[in-house]
């Protein structure tokens, strides 16, 4: 048989396995850069007061790029983009595409760009809500307290209007994303992260002894790697055939396809808007529970993104193109066993991780951060927040699959809906825990929002009728049930080995008293795990080593 007389679930299954190798190799690059960025920010900052500054300032320029750059190309570009494509390529289709992507090039362009002019001016009035302003109750250190709010405005101020050109750049770094994506490139834009987190730890080193405080210099770090992800794409694209220019207003509001964009991202930007909205929240009241939490609580998302990205943001890019078009094509049989699939393999990967770094948690966050201005008060801050924040991890992964599956049928509305109902569950939570609890009840709540955000995306499959959700539900809950338990056992010697390990490696550098142990459990763990998976024929294993 031919390579290309491969049934269509075959060429489909060898697509997303090439193109997830790919992928997964740059994005454990990034990751790694990622790791080093952190590690670089933890070394230089800590989680004192310019530590959390920074982290509270790059929140708004971020909330805005996973609205306006990863949540349009995600949800409104790509699958109009490919419904273009999948028209053919005569030549007054690639005019009808030309001028469709030059138009959502114009309104990205505009739209940013006066979003970032008016950050810029308003964000003296944002402050507020992320500074608590001292109450004069008599206390001797009033004054104190008056100064650090002071302060604390200022910096932050600083380091916003800094960042905020930031998500000028990114936007149209997503926007050339979509286009190779569409066109089933990821290399390139999977590679970008890394010269971002590159450029971030260069201008830090390069920049800090020259600025007032290394957080500024993390700042033109920030807004560099932006600019970089952007230009760096460009000669990719001119590679594909299609270009990106700039067009009239006029033209831009009157494409059809860009209007079919709009109409798409409206609704999408709303239901984002209530989600990531919880990052603002949550850092609000981070920083008003006391110094040092909202920093920890970056540090440790940032762990749990490094665990989580590899694989869920992979397998969630590369899945989307393909679910598009056979959504197109009504292949729904396809469609579905696609989901499962994707959903198992999130599963089979994100439960073990959870349950390792449970044990580990601590060896991770002294090997990772633990440097100069990050001390021992710092490691325990994050660790206890972390734990929750991993608790979550697989709530977190499913939903990355599990939203593409609608975005790919051009429904928005449904993962917007529960992307609300979820924002509100972690709104009740935060403040429900953040008072017992402090860091630890933020991060617990956006884990148990994570959950309830699944439960709802379920429960609305039902609303498509192309989804075969009890074959899901089922399918996938029994398939849980198996990886925990099979988790549980391989990590019961992982906790007895600890301390022994522990004991003999310590008195040496973090590097050999923590990474060590570290390294030695992950092999133990690792081996169990998969031996538990080939002596019970696990499926997903099965598949992978025939698709191999």
């Amino acid at each position: 048989m031919k390579k290309n007389d491969l049934p269509e679930e075959k060429k489909s299954g060898r697509s997303i396995l090439k193109s997830g190798i790919v992928l997964s190799i740059m994005t454990f690059a990034s990751r790694i850069m990622g790791l080093i960025r952190e590690m670089t920010k933890a070394s230089f900052l800590g989680t004192g007061f310019y530590s959390d500054c920074f982290s509270v300032a790059f929140l708004i320029p971020n909330l805005l790029r996973k609205l306006f750059a990863e949540g349009s190309v995600t949800v409104a570009f790509i699958p109009t983009f490919k419904s273009y494509l999948e028209k053919g390529d005569d030549p007054e289709n690639r005019k009808n595409t030309q001028e469709f992507i030059n138009s959502t090039a114009t309104l990205v362009s505009f739209l940013t760009a006066c979003i970032v002019v008016t950050g810029i001016l308003i964000t003296p009035l944002l402050m507020p809500i992320f500074c608590k302003k001292p109450i004069d109750t008599g206390a001797a250190n009033y004054l104190e307290q008056v100064q650090y709010w002071m302060a604390q405005k200022q910096e932050i101020t600083y380091l916003t209007r800094i960042m905020f050109p930031y998500l000028f750049f990114i936007s149209i770094a997503a926007l050339f994303q979509g286009i190779l994506n569409g066109c089933k490139i990821f290399a390139p834009s999977g590679f970008t992260p890394v010269l971002f987190n590159g450029a971030v730890v260069l201008g830090t080193y390069l920049l800090a002894p020259h600025t007032e405080n290394p957080a500024r210099a993390m700042a033109i770090g920030v807004v560099s790697g932006g600019f970089i992800q952007a230009i760096f794409q460009w000669p990719f694209i001119r590679k594909t055939g299609w270009h990106a220019r700039l067009i009239s207003l006029k033209k831009t509001f009157t494409n059809p396809g860009t209007r079919k964009v709009i109409a798409l991202v409206i609704p999408t930007i709303i239901g984002m808007a209530a989600y990531q909205l919880n990052d603002a929240v949550s850092t609000a009241m981070a920083t008003r529970a006391g110094e040092g939490i909202a920093s920890s609580l970056s540090f440790s998302l940032r762990l749990q993104e490094l665990i989580l990205g590899i694989f869920a943001v992979t397998i969630g890019t590369v899945i989307l193109p393909d679910m598009s078009g056979l959504a197109a094509n009504e292949k729904w049989d396809d469609f579905n066993k696609m989901l499962i699939q994707a959903m198992k393999i999130m599963i089979v990967i994100s439960i073990p991780v959870t349950a390792w770094s449970l044990v580990t948690g601590r060896e991770i966050i002294t090997l990772v951060y633990k440097n100069n201005m990050f001390d021992d008060k710092s490691v325990e801050l994050t660790l206890g927040e972390f734990r929750f924040h991993i608790a979550g991890l697989v709530f977190i992964a499913l939903n990355r699959i599990i939203g593409p599956a609608f975005y790919a049928q051009k429904n928005s509305k449904l993962p917007t809906l529960a992307g609300i109902i979820s924002f509100g569950a972690n709104i009740l939570l935060v403040f429900a825990l953040t008072g017992p609890f402090g860091g630890n009840g933020i991060a617990a709540a956006l884990s148990i929002a994570s959950l309830v955000n699944t439960v709802f995306l379920f429960i609305f499959m039902k609303k498509l009728g192309t989804m075969q959700t009890r074959r899901i539900i089922i399918s996938n809950l029994v398939y849980t049930l198996k990886i925990v338990v099979m988790s549980v056992i391989a990590a019961i010697p992982c906790w007895f080995l600890r301390p022994v390990l522990l004991n003999a490696f310590a008195g040496h550098g973090r590097l050999i008293s923590a990474g060590a142990p570290l390294a030695i459990l992950a092999v133990l763990f690792a081996v169990i795990g998969v031996l538990e998976l080939i002596i019970t024929k696990d499926e997903i294993v099965m598949v992978i080593r025939k698709k191999l």
